[in-house]
């Protein structure tokens, strides 16, 4: 019977042509802004998360204490209801925090987004979740109700449910509002996807929550990985399973040859469409694409079965992977059949070696740069690069910020001892100050880079307002808005006071550039989509020039990546080059002299100059 409900979907799936590769034409045209949705902003007060409703998230334990943590307190400082909790591990308090962002608050800020430049937003996961992450989905076809409106009216409306039966699902108000979210953002010419987490599911999900109810004889017994079942002659409870990267509050789905077996497979295809052809109304209701979490860990044939449907429900729909793995492993999930893209983690750890490494911490010299950016850029079919999200933030790793002020520590490449490194309350070396007016001169070089590069720049919340922060649970502190007022930073993670105390505001200059950046490359279609072309890579003195050019407009853009001031002379195609960014002489432009130009640069500095004839 239950087979049945999911048989016009796999009917789709069946005559469905392959779906080979193809391009996503906006997506080279993105200028993508990441959004944690619990930190990114309050709109709605009244649906602010109780104490209720943080149950069953990491830590399991229930604080007696608990309350909504206020948005701009000191992030380090232990509250008056923390401290009478008595907990000694600071990580536990950082994980119970609840601030209120919700998608009215997203809502709210799309004016901001806009201004800035954004088109295109990537939510982390909304679906609903008693943790402040929502990696542990109770459900992929529900928001979480305290992002919406009415969080009692939505719960007493899903119990009512049969979840293992589409046709009985509901509209609640918080996945109307998140509808009403996508309608805005498109009336404003942005895009939105969503972040696909179909290794896992949360403890207390629907399915995993009946399985520990009712053991084999659940409808969900093959749903996930159980190692023994609990007998109910002996005391004991001896139910088992497995965790992702054996976190127990993540149980995985199981697999077979096609990756996730019928049971989470037809579950996730059901909820696939439904966020994508919202009520039938059709995909310009619906989202534009999906991110997928923990992409490495699922089959391949489940991935390729998978895009399948998406591009049936909306051929220009955009689908990007995290894949946190050297570029060799990256190479069969971008073949064309699966992912359109992926959160170019390794774009990010080349530029860290070559922008922010020292001498003798994996610096890349500008030749090295040239060469890796060179093999990256072939290792795909060639509309890969163009659609690739280039970033340096996100929820997963310190801020462009952090990084910049603890560059040396651990390179970034080295992905689990750079995770460690970076985790403030476990090493004491870290620092977690503000970035001095030199290390945001390092942020501004990077930034100029991603925006003229080949590929897509993303923006983590408030790196563009200067927000610092270590890594994962201190990238994800609250935003930093004008209209609300912030404690300075004066608390260590071991609860001692700093010597000076760091104020928390907007860096309106910081700000001011970005948006500067992004009119640029938003202007100049030669930035998006055209081709590209290494015109200087001189290691002696750390300069480095590229040319990004289409048949109507050429552009240079020029690194003095060294620490001291030079005078280059740059081999040009002849004419006068107009100065978008940077450095310039008295006329804001330099005339070519033989097909050379002669340019006085500053130390870690960046110049753009247009051609004009």
């Amino acid at each position: 019977m239950r087979a049945r409900l999911f048989l016009s979907l796999f009917s789709l799936l069946t005559l469905a042509p392959p779906i080979n590769a193809q391009e996503v034409a906006w997506a080279k045209d993105a200028i993508w802004y990441q959004i944690f949705p619990e930190r990114f902003r309050n709109g709605d007060t009244s649906n602010d998360p109780q104490r209720k409703d943080i149950q069953y998230a990491d830590p399991q334990e229930m604080p007696e204490n608990w309350q909504i943590h206020p948005w701009g307190s000191d992030w380090y400082k232990l509250q008056t209801y923390e401290k009478k909790n008595g907990e000694p591990e600071l990580w536990k308090h950082l994980l119970r925090r609840r601030y209120g962002g919700d998608l009215q608050g997203i809502i709210d800020e799309l004016d901001y987004l806009q201004q800035l430049g954004i088109n295109a937003i990537y939510l982390n996961p909304i679906f609903d979740s008693p943790s402040l992450h929502k990696y542990d989905s109770e459900s992929y076809h529900h928001v979480d109700p305290n992002f919406g409106p009415d969080p009692e009216g939505d719960r007493n409306l899903m119990r009512k449910e049969n979840p293992l039966d589409p046709n009985t699902w509901v509209w609640t108000a918080a996945d109307k509002l998140a509808l009403e979210l996508i309608n805005q953002a498109h009336t404003r010419g942005i895009r939105i996807i969503f972040d696909g987490v179909f290794n896992h599911m949360g403890y207390n999900s629907f399915a995993f929550a009946d399985l520990r109810k009712n053991q084999a004889k659940s409808p969900y017994k093959d749903w996930f990985i159980v190692n023994s079942w609990d007998a109910p002659s002996t005391p004991e409870n001896e139910f088992d399973y497995q965790g992702w990267w054996g976190v127990k509050s993540l149980p995985e789905f199981k697999e077979d040859e096609q990756g996730l077996v019928e049971g989470p497979r037809n579950y996730v295809f059901a909820a696939t469409e439904r966020w994508m052809n919202p009520m039938g109304m059709g995909p310009q209701y619906g989202i534009d694409g999906w991110r997928l979490d923990v992409a490495f860990c699922v089959d391949h044939d489940f991935w390729k079965e998978w895009r399948i449907l998406v591009k049936s429900l909306n051929p220009e729909a955009y689908i990007t992977a995290e894949l946190v793995s050297p570029l060799e492993e990256t190479l069969a999930y971008l073949a064309g059949d699966e992912f359109d893209a992926e959160m170019n983690y390794n774009w990010s750890f080349t530029c860290t070696e070559f922008f922010f490494n020292p001498e003798g911490k994996d610096h890349l010299s500008p030749s090295e740069f040239a060469t890796e950016l060179e093999r990256m850029r072939n290792a795909f079919p060639d509309y890969i690069a163009y659609q690739n999200q280039n970033l340096f933030g996100s929820h997963d790793v310190n801020r462009i910020a952090s990084h910049i002020v603890n560059r040396g520590m651990e390179n970034f490449r080295n992905w689990g001892a750079y995770f460690k490194a970076s985790q403030a309350a476990s090493n004491e070396n870290y620092q977690v100050r503000a970035p001095n007016e030199y290390e945001k001169e390092l942020q501004r070089l990077f930034m100029v880079f991603q925006f003229t590069y080949i590929g897509a720049p993303m923006i983590y919340y408030g790196d563009e307002v200067g927000m610092w922060g270590a890594n994962d649970p201190d990238c994800r502190k609250p935003m930093v808005w004008d209209d609300i007022s912030y404690e300075p930073e004066l608390y260590l993670p071991n609860q001692r006071k700093r010597r000076q105390a760091d104020p928390v505001k907007q860096d309106k200059a910081l700000l001011n550039d970005y948006q500067a950046i992004i009119q640029i490359r938003r202007s100049h279609p030669a930035l998006r989509t055209g081709d590209y072309e290494v015109i200087l890579a001189e290691d002696e003195k750390d300069l480095f020039a590229f040319r990004r050019m289409d048949t109507s407009e050429e552009l240079v853009v020029l690194f003095n990546n060294s620490d001291k001031q030079a005078e280059i002379e740059l081999a040009v195609h002849g004419g006068r080059y107009k100065v978008l960014w940077g450095a310039q002489d008295s006329r804001g432009t330099y005339q070519a002299k033989a097909q050379k130009i002669t340019i006085d640069l500053k130390s870690k500095s960046a110049i753009i100059l247009l051609r004009e004839a």
